[in-house]
């Protein structure tokens, strides 16, 4: 397994959940990180939180936006890995008649179309890990999540699809399933910690994930250059319940 040591590695995703986690463990291994959001306000907060190394920069963008991806990528130069775990669920979990077109629209291209941006593969890097959306498809279908597990099926195929076409760059992605981070304030607000809680004792592992646990993930993918075209599944279980 590679040394991400020395690496530069950009993080989309990078202000919050398994975006910062990833950032905080890269940043110890020794590599250069920067990470991309779209709220500088967030960003800021993400480097106090990181406590401003001297290895950390960050620069607000959007990845939805390509002329936004293309300036980005000119600023930044020559990478070793990419990494997104950017998400835009908002006006996504509601049953199809109540689903909103634009919001649909706006989570698919900050989801899975953003991580194939024209400016991204004209990049010099080695391996690529697109980490899809914190809210993986689950296993069964489960009404309000069709916008949803259309997106992180969509960015499975687009892994199989980008391994092929850009090799001997490797892309890969995680599924993380239920993990303990900020988004769940959108999908179930004060109802939050009830519904974690009530996953927890469902899952063979008796907890739900950290983003420390995706992190960790991540890390492995980035390090293991035999690795590639795969969809690796950090969900505590979640497939057999």
């Amino acid at each position: 397994m590679a040394d991400i040591a020395k690496s530069k590695i950009i993080i989309v995703g990078g202000s919050s959940g398994m975006g910062l986690a990833l950032a905080r463990r890269c940043l110890v291994s020794g590599a250069e990180v920067i990470i991309v959001g779209r709220s500088e306000a967030r960003l800021k907060r993400a480097g106090e939180a990181l406590q401003n190394p001297s290895g950390l920069s960050a620069v607000a963008a959007d990845i939805a936006r390509e002329d936004q991806v293309a300036d980005l990528f000119k600023r930044i130069g020559r990478l070793d890995h990419i990494v997104s775990t950017a998400a835009d669920i908002e006006g996504a979990y509601e049953l199809l008649p109540s689903v909103d077109l634009k919001a649909a629209q706006r989570s698919s291209k900050a989801n899975s179309t953003g991580c194939c941006s024209p400016s991204m593969a004209r990049r010099s890097f080695r391996p690529t890990v697109p980490s899809p959306s914190p809210r993986a498809s689950p296993p069964i279908g489960r009404p309000r999540g069709s916008v949803v597990a259309a997106v992180n099926a969509a960015l499975e195929g687009l892994v199989r699809a980008l391994a092929v076409e850009l090799a001997p760059v490797r892309v890969n992605a995680v599924s993380p399933g239920w993990v303990d981070t900020p988004i769940w304030s959108f999908v179930a607000g004060d109802k939050k910690d009830e519904t974690l809680d009530a996953m927890a004792r469902r899952l063979p592992v008796g907890r739900v994930g950290q983003p420390d646990d995706i992190a960790d993930a991540i890390a492995f993918l980035m390090g293991n250059g035999f690795t590639t075209g795969t969809v690796l599944h950090v969900e505590g279980g979640h497939r057999l319940i």
